[in-house]
């Protein structure tokens, strides 16, 4: 059984792209982008997020060890992103595919006007058949505005746009049931309805040249799979990865997607981190808003208001550990929540069409 996607996200990690030495592995990129370019033919549109800016970064210039290490980075990542997309706009012309960049970071996402805006602009790309080529802007992006890594860039984007896949390229097989250098280790080939603790069973340490572990992949692809995108975890040193993938001809993980959510759903589960306000929840509340019944958050359940909010913010929910268990755009604002907080038949603080759980 192959599977047959419309739309997909494929992302391209650091430790595909580069060599054991640092520097830029062309052949790699030259192959994969013959691939992409044979999955465009079959009409499949395709979004591309890859890494890279820095190897290739590297390749052009040296410089002292002394250097501050983030400044060092915006340099290389800032002649690098020019050698990049220079090189996959060559590849692509071969082709007759037009290639464009696009340099992103987390403040581009922070409301749903800088959302709409970004997807219209991709949106008016693929209408044009032109596959966008989408990077972290590592110049500008520095610690707190930073994505986690492009797999969290990559997450987001496969919701804004509804794509059916997200493909994520690594060094290694899959998600392993241990470490995947230790015999007896094997790879997890398909996991359905998440709920898995990746941490208990997937090792920690980070790719060489990258900043996300198996861990964040792992955490970033169950999240999208629950909005109804189906995500691969494969591994993008081997030849002919992304056809055998979509012909389902090579062993790797898959994340089984659920039922389709709203584009509403989609964006409030990406902003956690803009999530303005905060509400505690009782036990009660909580038990309503994570059974299988479909339940919008009423204030009878609300014990506090730790942080204000505005009608239309996006507001983190937390129960009585202190634990988020969902994200929610606010109806009204605090000063009405916190006169509502406890009572019965008042209106919702967070309908149902605009709740995100996170379990």
């Amino acid at each position: 059984m192959s599977f047959s996607y419309r739309r997909i996200i494929i992302k391209i990690g650091s430790n595909v792209l580069t060599r054991p030495d640092g520097l830029p592995d062309t052949d790699r990129i030259a192959h994969l982008v013959d691939q992409i370019a044979s999955i465009k033919k079959q009409g499949i549109e395709v979004i591309l997020v890859s890494s890279g800016a820095v190897a290739s970064g590297r390749s052009l210039i040296s410089i002292s060890e002394k250097s501050d290490a983030v400044a060092v980075r915006q340099l290389l990542a800032s002649i690098g992103q020019v050698k990049l997309i220079n090189t996959y706009s060559a590849l692509f012309e071969k082709y007759d595919i037009l290639c464009s960049q696009v340099l992103v970071t987390k403040e581009d996402f922070r409301d749903r006007l800088h959302y709409l805006n970004m997807r219209n602009c991709l949106e008016i790309l693929l209408q044009h058949q032109v596959i966008p080529v989408i990077n972290e802007n590592d110049v500008v992006s520095v610690t707190e505005l930073m994505f986690t890594d492009n797999d969290e860039l990559a997450g987001l984007l496969a919701s804004m746009l509804n794509a059916q896949a997200l493909i994520v390229l690594t060094n290694v097989n899959g998600i392993y049931t241990g470490d995947p250098k230790l015999p007896g280790s094997s790879v997890i080939t398909e996991i359905t309805n998440g709920g898995l603790d990746f941490a208990s069973f997937v090792s920690s340490g980070k790719s060489q040249f990258g900043r996300g572990g198996m861990i964040t992949k792992s955490t970033i692809a169950d999240k999208v799979a629950r909005l109804g995108i189906a995500v691969h975890i494969a591994n993008g040193t081997k030849d002919n990865i992304l056809t055998d993938v979509l012909a389902n001809q090579i062993e790797h993980t898959r994340f089984v997607p659920a039922k389709l959510a709203s584009g509403k759903k989609k964006w409030i589960a990406h902003s956690e981190n803009s999530a303005k306000g905060v509400v505690q929840v009782n036990e009660g509340a909580k038990t309503a808003l994570t059974s299988k019944k479909a339940s919008s958050l009423l204030p009878v359940g609300v014990t506090e208001i730790i942080a204000d909010f505005k009608k239309g913010e996006i507001i983190k929910i937390i129960d009585e550990n202190k634990k988020v268990i969902g994200l929610g755009l606010a109806e009204y604002g605090s000063e009405k929540a916190r006169e509502y907080a406890g009572q019965k038949n008042q209106r919702a603080l967070v309908h149902y069409d605009y709740l995100y759980l996170q379990s």
